[in-house]
């Protein structure tokens, strides 16, 4: 028996002791003894295994096969047998493992054979993950199930239809008809008494249904596109490569990256990495970062964010057994996130709605009284009411009537449109943002961003393709051609693969075929993984063989470096090795190496000419990146704390400098031109980023973001740690003139947000990292990156860049004037049929003692400037002309007097020719009182059409440029004058109309027509940029101190004061 099996039987004889004699609980025990039992098994079978195979067995199979029915393998073993593991005893282990990672149990852990027997167990292998076969992925997706979790169902269009039924105005609506309906069918009978109850129902039902429709619809839209944002791509290892997948096709064994700001995407278990810290304030509320390692805490939460380090995690459980999963499943997604627009509407809706009911009141009496003093006719011309004599039934019919043409009255007066025109053009242009790529996480954004004045954007991967390479190398003081690295000594390369290749998150993959190896990790990463392996001639395998890592120094925004402490295993010698940006990496050098091994000391003058190369590598735009290296003895990287626990740290100073390397980035096509669009758009551009001062200004003069007229003196280009240093009023002095920030950390970021949104600015940032987080959220409008934006960052932001290219901000830009244009353009549309409507009907009703139009009418204008108005002008694409106005800004009236100047033109011109065909048209056209009820009909709906057209455009005088590449707009007027034909003609009993002649309808398009050539020369007057509502308030505020001043004796000098306030407000 050899020794290791003599090993193996002392450990299982005092496991089996300690289970006798230790005090444990019943349960307790029970399972150890079990667990036991199995280690034994597993010993007898491996000794039974190594004596037949030492006799020469013929049939070594049948050992082999007897593993399946141990209930978990403590082991290792082939991956092919993983499936058998859990299927042979039912749901147990999975039940048991799923258990041991929620509760995290680190004594259940140990049962199972602890991390490497998990593994083991569930087929996977730390380096090479599961096979990557689809098949096997589906096997483990029916046994271990999805990670995906169960979601309320959305919302279908029957719960809007009944929401819909809420509105009182409605409810007052579904009443009046059927009362209508009764009295109608008791006086007329069932064939004839049907008409006007039920012509309003059916109206009321259109309404209903078509706003329903409209809100399913956008509640499916929202839906997909959460479900976009919700779809991360996580970076795993399967058959030997890492690869991204969707976190939804993650399975139960598989071994996944992580690194800073990465959402750790199901319960798992760590396998390997370096000073891993994970914020789990998502799932327990704690905000102190837990510390996860292999053998204090292995255990990894679904939902929880990578604070600092890096590490491999085996996953454990996906979907439903995870505890986010239960979390979010009991979470119902709410869409109904009330904007600032939408806010400010609602106020607008409220006040014309007061304004409406006002109006309806005052008809309502007026018709009343005129009914009950005998005041009004019959269709037949006798007078209706004649007090005692009149029936009831007819009194109660003529009330109803009355009080239904007021309640319609109030239903076309309140534009609850708005908020649906709010919600259309919102929804429309979220998903035409998605095809320009930005994903909008939350709407408002959508809208502030069309009132943005400053963008302040990141340069790699944003201004530049963030595609690197090294193109510069310089060893000392000595530039190294790219043919001539085999001058280099070979003590000092293999310094230079330790300070590669053991100090980085990267990787090297080296296919099987024989082509070209896959390069992982970050683009500087992958450049200068690529170097040293293509042009140093790197060995990445035998390099992980030779040393072992001790300690790792993460890089982050705020450090610009990363260390590691190894240990090479041939002599038992400790190495530390700095990586990041060049001038901090010299900083902490007092020595550097020559090509030929020797080590030179760095005085000041050495020092200055490695500074001078660095500057000069810099200012030809290219990011430089130095190495560092020491050897130290094990005491040097030890240190105790305060409780006296051993810590191990990286020297930071007396190294010796490697080398330094230049990686170039060139800017992206079209950045140039997008960042003058912002800027002729009034938007200001400033650069925030961590690159040094030469590199800055150089990518920065290429985007165009630092002009030709710049100089040193000038205070546009600053550091970051000179800006933190500077007082309180300083920064707000100089942050306006400020255009670019090199060497900025997130605070720098931050501060400037802050200082900027203290000015009046609204403000939009971009951003990618964990530390931008906090600058995300203080800004206006957020903007993450999709490609190198950590989960931290993107759901700290509020819409995020697919394409991490600033052309796409600009886009985002465009849209977002693009909303907040096609708001302003249904308002002026639908304020002018809320004027036109509420005055046409209160001077006929206290004039005539009657509406020329009647409920059912009304109630189809309502569907045709709300819904099919709101879908016409709440979907008009951006144009060039949005980027060449300036910025609304926070303070920009939501009504403009522009949009004033031309609403009031209409509605007045509206106004006079419908009152001139109530009082004066029968006599005009010579037709019948229900013929001239019907001209007034036609022509104030025709009037909407042709308006509809003027709201195009709120300045430009040709409101017909674009008018075809806009379909569904043509399409709604196509339609709305399709069935305004077919109410008019055809539905003679149903919409209370007469058939017109066609000269009829001639004159009724020419009457609308005319609001043409009216708002053609209405935007000719000159209109004040001073809010108009403002000059109301200077006259109340110069009224009120005019009265102070009669009543109270104030002087005349601290009225004049007052005035001059007020004339600046």
């Amino acid at each position: 028996m050899s020794s290791s099996d003599e090993c193996k039987l002392n450990d299982c004889s005092s496991l089996l002791l300690k289970v006798t004699t230790s005090s444990f609980t019943k349960a307790q025990r029970r399972w150890r003894i079990a667990y036991a039992s199995v280690y034994s098994v597993r010993v007898m079978l491996s000794l039974a295994k190594e004596i037949i195979s030492k006799r020469g067995s013929q049939h070594p199979s049948v050992i082999s096969h007897l593993h399946p029915y141990v209930a978990l393998q403590i082991e290792p073993s082939s991956s092919k047998h993983w499936s058998e593991i859990f299927l042979s005893s039912s749901s147990a282990p999975k039940k048991k493992l799923v258990q041991t990672v929620k509760e995290k149990d680190l004594v259940s852990l140990r049962q199972l054979g602890g991390v490497e027997g998990v593994t083991a167990a569930l087929g996977a292998n730390p380096e090479n993950g599961i096979r990557d076969d689809a098949q096997e992925v589906i096997k483990r997706q029916e046994m271990f199930g999805t990670n995906t979790y169960h979601k309320p169902p959305p919302k279908g269009l029957l719960y809007f239809v009944l929401d819909a039924f809420k509105d009182t105005i409605i409810l007052i609506l579904l009443v009046c008809a059927t009362l209508s309906l009764g009295f109608g069918i008791k006086e007329h009978g069932a064939e004839e008494g049907w008409y006007e109850g039920g012509s309003i129902f059916v109206a009321v039902f259109l309404v209903i249904v078509v706003s329903a429709l409209s809100n399913f619809r956008q509640e499916t839209q929202f839906d997909k596109l959460s479900k976009i944002s919700d779809n991360i791509k996580v970076e795993v290892v399967r058959g030997g490569r890492r690869q991204q997948i969707s976190i939804f096709d993650l399975v139960v064994g598989d071994v996944v990256f992580l690194k800073i700001g990465d959402q750790i995407p199901a319960d798992g278990l760590f396998l390997d990495g370096y000073s891993l810290q994970v914020d789990e304030s998502s799932m327990t509320g704690e905000s102190d970062h837990v510390e996860v390692d292999a053998t204090r805490n292995p255990f990894l939460f679904s939902g929880s964010k990578v604070a600092d380090g890096y590490a491999q995690m085996l996953v454990a459980s996906v979907g439903m057994d995870t505890a986010w999963g239960e979390v979010m499943s009991s979470i119902t997604s709410d869409n109904n996130e009330r904007t600032p627009l939408q806010a400010r509407l609602d106020k607008l809706t409220s006040s014309i709605g007061k304004v409406g009911l006002a109006v309806a009141f005052l008809v309502l009496v007026v018709l009343l009284i005129r009914y009950f003093t005998g005041n009004t006719k019959d269709d037949n011309g006798q007078q209706e009411y004649i007090g005692s004599k009149t029936d009831v039934d007819d009194i109660l019919n003529a009330v109803v009537r009355i009080v239904a043409a007021a309640v319609t009255i109030v239903v076309v007066a309140i534009p609850e449109g708005l908020p649906l025109a709010v919600t259309l053009t919102l929804a429309y242009s979220m998903k035409r943002m998605m095809a320009d790529q930005a994903m909008v996480r939350k709407l408002s954004a959508c809208e502030t961003m069309g009132s943005a004045t400053i963008i302040c954007t990141d340069k790699t991967g944003t201004l530049t393709l963030n595609q690197m390479k090294v193109t510069q190398f310089w060893l000392g003081q000595e530039f190294i051609e790219e043919h001539l690295a085999n001058r280099i000594t070979p003590s000092v390369l293999e310094l230079f693969y330790q300070g590669v290749g053991l100090n980085t998150t990267g990787s090297v993959c080296k296919p099987v075929s024989g082509l070209l190896p896959e390069f992982s990790g970050s683009p500087t990463e992958k450049a200068i993984l690529s170097w040293a392996f293509l042009g140093l001639g790197m060995d990445m395998e035998n390099l992980k063989q030779k040393y072992s890592i001790l300690h790792v120094e993460t890089f982050n925004s705020e450090k610009k470096r990363s260390g590691v402490s190894v240990r090479r295993k041939a002599d038992e010698t400790i190495h530390i090795h700095w990586k990041g940006a060049a001038e901090m990496i010299v900083a902490m050098c007092s020595q550097y190496y020559e090509s030929n091994g020797l080590i030179k000391s760095m005085n000041e003058d050495e020092r200055s000419r490695i500074e001078t190369i660095i500057q000069s590598m810099a200012a030809s735009s290219l990011r430089c990146i130095a190495f560092a290296h020491k050897q130290v003895s094990g005491e040097e990287i030890e240190y105790e704390d305060d409780c006296g626990k051993t810590h191990q740290r990286i020297k930071e100073d007396g190294l010796t400098l490697l080398g330094i390397v230049g990686l170039k980035d060139p800017c992206r096509p079209g950045v140039k031109n997008a960042v003058e669009a912002c800027q002729s758009a009034g938007v200001g551009i400033k650069m925030i980023t961590g690159d040094n001062v030469f590199t800055a200004k150089a990518i920065a003069t290429e985007c165009g973001i630092l002009g030709p007229d710049y100089h040193e003196e000038s205070g546009e280009v600053v550091e970051g740690i000179e800006f933190r240093n500077y007082t309180p009023d300083e920064r707000m002095e100089k942050v306006d003139k400020i255009r670019v920030m090199a060497r900025s950390s997130p605070f720098d970021k931050l501060l400037m947000v802050q200082c900027l949104k203290q000015k009046g600015h609204v403000v939009a940032v971009t951003g990618d990292g964990t530390n931008d987080a906090p600058a995300l959220k203080e800004a206006d409008i957020g903007l993450s990156m999709g490609i190198q934006g950590t989960e931290v960052a993107k759901e700290s932001s509020d819409i995020v860049i697919l394409d991490d290219n600033f052309s796409s901000v600009a886009t985002v830009l465009r849209w977002g004037r693009c909303v907040y244009n096609n708001i302003q353009k249904f308002i002026q549309f639908q304020l002018t049929v809320n004027v036109a409507a509420l005055v046409i009907n209160f001077i006929a009703a206290v004039s005539a003692g009657e509406v020329p139009l009647t409920a059912v009418q009304l109630l189809w204008v309502n569907l045709i400037m709300d819904t099919l108005g709101a879908l016409a002008l709440a979907t008009d694409r951006p144009t060039k002309e949005l980027m060449q106005k300036p910025p609304v800004g926070r303070t920009g009236p939501l009504i403009t007097n522009i949009m004033w100047r031309n609403l009031l033109a209409q509605a007045l011109y509206q106004i006079a020719i419908l009152l001139i065909l109530q009082f004066w048209g029968e006599s005009i056209f010579n037709v019948s009182e229900r013929v001239k009820d019907t001209l007034i009909f036609n022509t104030f709906v025709l009037c909407q059409v042709f308006n509809e057209f003027n709201a195009r455009k709120l300045e430009k005088q040709n409101v017909f440029k674009g008018i075809l590449t806009n379909r569904l707009f043509m399409g709604i007027v196509g339609i709305t004058i399709i069935l305004q034909v077919v109410m008019v003609e055809f539905l003679k009993k149903f919409a209370d109309t007469e058939k017109l002649k066609l000269w009829q309808w001639g004159v009724c398009i020419l009457l609308a027509a005319f609001s043409w050539p009216i708002a053609w020369f209405v935007k000719l007057i000159p209109v004040s940029d001073k809010p108009f509502f403002s000059y109301l308030k200077r006259s109340r505020i110069i009224f009120t101190m005019v009265k102070q001043a009669i009543y109270h004796r104030k002087p005349l000098p601290a009225i004049l004061e007052l005035d001059v306030e007020v004339s600046l407000l």
